[in-house]
């Protein structure tokens, strides 16, 4: 049973799933597919792959897909004419050691915009870009991801 005690095979998941659930009669989402464009797939699949993804999905020049090292989301690349500039969208990936993954990664050829860095929002953060110039921010949040300390208490306005 799911944690609202509510399921039901609302997205033709199998009972029990993240999919079988709802909320006040409401279908719950989960966080799935991010995708991000890029003007050069095939380069930017390549940064990927040596940044610790698998490639699950290959249709080059227009489209390559990828899955995390650990849980199920994925995330793409189409390929658009250009990428646009500052577009503001950041794609964050947590990592248990953030430092060392920085080193590790920085020792391979991988530039960041700057060493990683406590946040006021109790995480630590380091940003580099992809060949396309998409932000990644590879990060440890822990518990303070989902549970900071101002977290919106169940009934309070605005959470569920």
């Amino acid at each position: 049973m799911c944690a609202h005690g509510a399921c039901v095979a609302s997205l033709g998941g199998p009972a029990n799933s993240p999919l079988d659930c709802t909320v006040f009669g409401a279908s719950v989402m989960d966080m799935n597919q991010v995708t991000l464009p890029s003007a050069d797939v095939e380069r930017t699949a390549a940064f990927y792959r040596a940044l610790g993804f698998t490639q699950i999905v290959s249709n080059l020049p227009s489209y390559a897909r990828f899955e995390c090292p650990v849980g199920t989301a994925t995330f793409s690349l189409h390929q658009v004419a250009s990428v646009p500039e500052n577009s503001g969208v950041v794609v964050y990936f947590e990592c248990v050691d953030l430092d060392a993954t920085c080193r590790q990664l920085e020792d391979r050829g991988f530039i960041f915009d700057g060493p990683p860095t406590d946040q006021p929002w109790l995480w630590r953060e380091a940003y580099l870009r992809d060949p396309d110039g998409n932000v990644i921010c590879l990060y440890r949040a822990g518990e303070a991801r989902r549970n900071p300390p101002w977290r919106l208490q169940r009934g309070s306005d605005g959470a569920i």
